[in-house]
């Protein structure tokens, strides 16, 4: 990492916290000159290691730099470059204003544990650095919201000493109801400042605290957003800190922009205390309210935000704006705020030549900084005013400036991809991407790369399903429809095959025992090989262990490609190269023209040209369940251009046998006919019965009739399932 700082008004500080762990003590340097400053961070390849023979990397966090430029006046900073201004503004020597605060956090039962200890933690410290004109009140809710104090009261040391305790009485349980505990919140607020209890300089603020979802009363976040938009009336500031990964933090950035303030993750471990009170000191010192800047308006244009409710100290507000220096020598701006007890009105005023000269003599220097900056700050605030736009037609219209913005100036959005590109521009990937690119405006925004798939962002049309509701008929062939045509292996582990030209499903279970692994796919024609290593439930239910599949492996031995899925990580591996990717993220991988597409914690698509695709699916359990674990299932269409080499308890079906089904009669149970199939050579008896295909509904699933066939699908597959049996996770299948 090389980072360059060039400020014409001179460096007051320039600090680089050691936020990556003692591992990386003394590898940082900093040259700091007096209006420029270089930090170069180059840990070479066995520093970067967490121990001399580890594979794993110690980079493991956010490389930080701060610093501080001189300031001379109270008004700000003015810099005109390129036809562009901005304007820094961060008054010093203020006093604090006095300030209401309601902290709502919630305590349900997917807070407990370390999250919960560290919560209470941060919060004590927090309580503590109260000032004494300031006004406060707690809420902690799950399914149910309970108020330490029904109104505001003053942080007295009493009063502190009473809340620390209070909070430490607290014990995680039940669910989440996030849109009552805000909107008793606001009502606190909204009562004390009809009641004139609130200092007309204070300021009023709620910090909300929490890992979730909502799961209890209001379910639908629009409806929450809308509700606490509705009653706090812009009047204070909401700011949200998300815990954890699970939490949707897109939501809590929308409700806290959508209400004058700001959200934050905080990521579950260790130092959640610690980033709380960091994130809580941002806000914790109100210098400024209503603050207004004033531009003339013949020589300035499509000026960014130019009024803000709240000024914190150890921020910065940056206003910028277009600005026409051909008739202006001088640019003045005019700063109305309101400061403890009084009206402040600043003035400040920058010469035109004077940033034009020292950015033009210094190589590193980016002659559209300022431009690129106010293009930046215009995508932010379009996006609070998407957040808030009333009709539907006026966000779509929101959303194309956003777009077209975001493409002009090069800047990543929620609606724009970030490509990384290699050297010979033969391989890129997807660093970073729409969060759900069907709710995006504008079709055909999002390239991948010149020869992936373009059917859906590159993922085959077959992963993107409709359930198709079936209804039961003795011998229904299967409906050529998307939600049934497709081969699977999914649960116990329960294997469907469906034969296109006699469209049927035949469907047979394997029972084998944690840890073997199972052969679906073994084609030496194309290089392909899919297997699934079996894991164990937690224990045996009636006399029975049921195994899932907790890993697969594809190997493409042609293009030298491997990929592992487990229920924690995706990974592909080239040679020595390898990258990971969690079931938490949202992202693509591409090398050699292999696409792998990974949906949140839902399912992974694998898309190798046109000439086939995969999908593995999650399947999530309560981690305290006594018998279950998570477990993988997998589709693969019939479709897949595999070679008549092609063998597996899946792949063996590429070259469709002929299947009889004939005499069918009740069964022992009604609902369950039976018949004769003769396949292959054999003849046997098949039960009419369901199947799930969990592609649609991932806890319920989608059924599909088929015939099944008894003791693991003997008769219809080729020899004995030990047959497929294979020792690595990559083996081919060794046919007799």
């Amino acid at each position: 990492v090389d980072v360059r700082i060039i400020e014409p008004q001179g460096l007051r500080y320039v600090h680089v916290p050691n936020s990556l762990g003692d591992h990386f003590d003394g590898i940082t340097t900093i040259s700091k000159g007096e209006k420029k400053a270089h930090i170069s961070f180059k840990p070479t390849m066995a520093q970067q290691r967490k121990c001399p023979k580890c594979s794993t990397t110690a980079v493991d966090g956010n490389f930080v730099v701060q610093y501080d430029v001189n300031r001379e006046t109270t008004g700000g900073e003015l810099e005109i470059f390129n036809g562009y201004f901005i304007h820094f503004f961060a008054p010093e020597n203020l006093d604090p204003l006095p300030k209401n605060i309601l902290f709502v956090i919630d305590v349900s039962g997917s807070m407990w544990g370390l999250k919960m200890k560290q919560t209470i933690e941060a919060m004590k410290a927090i309580l503590s650095e109260l000032r004494a004109a300031d006004q406060f009140s707690l809420i902690d809710f799950n399914h149910n919201v309970r108020c330490w104090r029904d109104n505001l009261v003053s942080a007295t040391p009493a009063q502190v000493e009473d809340a620390k305790k209070y909070i430490q009485t607290i014990h995680p349980n039940g669910g989440t109801n996030i849109n009552e505990a805000l909107l008793r919140a606001t009502f606190i607020l909204n009562e004390a400042q009809n009641l004139g209890m609130l200092d007309p300089n204070s300021v009023s603020m709620i910090v909300l605290v929490s890992d979730g979802d909502p799961t209890v009363g209001e379910l639908k976040l629009t409806t929450i957003q809308k509700n606490v938009k509705q009653s706090i009336k812009d009047e204070y500031s909401l700011f949200c800190l998300g815990i954890g990964f699970d939490v949707d933090y897109d939501f809590l950035q929308r409700i806290a922009t959508d209400n004058r303030g700001m959200a934050q993750r905080i990521f579950g471990n260790q130092e959640t205390s610690a980033q709380m009170k960091n994130f809580y000191n941002q806000v914790s010192t109100p210098l400024l309210k209503k603050i207004q800047f004033n531009y003339p308006q013949e020589s300035v244009s499509d000026v960014t935000q130019s009024s803000f409710h709240n000024y914190f100290g150890g921020s910065e507000i940056v206003v910028a704006g277009k600005v026409d220096t051909e008739n202006l020598q001088h640019l003045e701006s005019i700063v109305t705020a309101t400061a403890a007890n009084a009206e402040l009105v600043m003035e400040t005023l920058r010469d035109v030549e004077e940033l034009d000269g020292f950015m033009k003599k210094d190589k590193y220097a980016d002659p559209d900084f300022t431009r690129k900056l106010w293009a930046y700050l215009t995508v932010n605030q379009m996006m609070a005013e998407r957040n808030s736009a009333p009709t539907a037609a006026l966000k779509r219209n929101i959303t194309k400036s956003i777009l077209q913005m975001s493409l002009d100036h090069h800047i990543v959005t929620p609606f724009t991809a970030m490509l990384i590109e290699n050297e010979d521009k033969d391989e890129i990937m997807l660093a970073d991407q729409p969060k759900d690119p069907r709710r995006g405006c504008c079709p055909g925004t999002l390239g991948l790369t010149p020869n992936a798939p373009n059917n859906n962002k590159g993922i085959p049309s077959w992963a993107n399903v409709t359930a198709v509701p079936v209804s039961f008929m003795p011998e229904q062939r299967s409906p050529p429809v998307s939600s049934v045509s497709i081969n699977r292996v999914d649960n116990d582990p329960h294997f469907t095959i469906h034969l296109p030209k006699s469209q049927r499903n035949i469907c047979f279970n394997i029972d084998s025992e944690p840890g073997k692994i199972l052969n679906l796919v073994s084609d030496p024609g194309t290089g392909v090989v899919v297997n699934g290593q079996l894991v164990g439930a937690k224990r045996m239910e009636n006399k029975k262990l049921n195994t899932y599949f907790g890993k697969i492996g594809f190997y493409f031995k042609n293009k030298g490609l491997k990929v592992e899925i487990t229920t924690k990580t995706i990974t592909l591996k080239d040679g020595s190269y390898g990258i990971t990717l969690k079931w938490s993220d949202t992202g693509h991988i591409i090398r050699k023209q292999l696409l792998i597409s990974v949906k949140r914690e839902s399912n992974v698509t694998i898309t190798v040209g046109e000439e086939m695709s995969f999908m593995v699916l999650l399947h999530r359990v309560w981690k305290k369940h006594p018998v279950n674990v998570d477990f993988l299932g997998i589709y693969i269409p019939p479709e897949n251009q595999l070679s008549p080499e092609a063998h597996g308890l899946i792949g063996q079906f590429a070259s469709e046998p002929e299947v009889y089904i004939h005499h069918q009669r009740p069964g022992q149970v009604p609902e369950k006919p039976q018949a004769n199939m003769e396949v292959k050579g054999n003849k046997f008896t098949v039960t009419r019965g369901l199947q799930k295909d969990y592609r649609t509904d991932r806890v319920l699933g989608t059924d599909v009739p088929c015939w099944f066939v008894h003791n693991s699908g003997k008769g219809f597959i080729d020899g004995h399932y030990k047959d497929y049996l294979v020792p690595h996770l990559y083996s081919f299948l060794k046919r007799p």
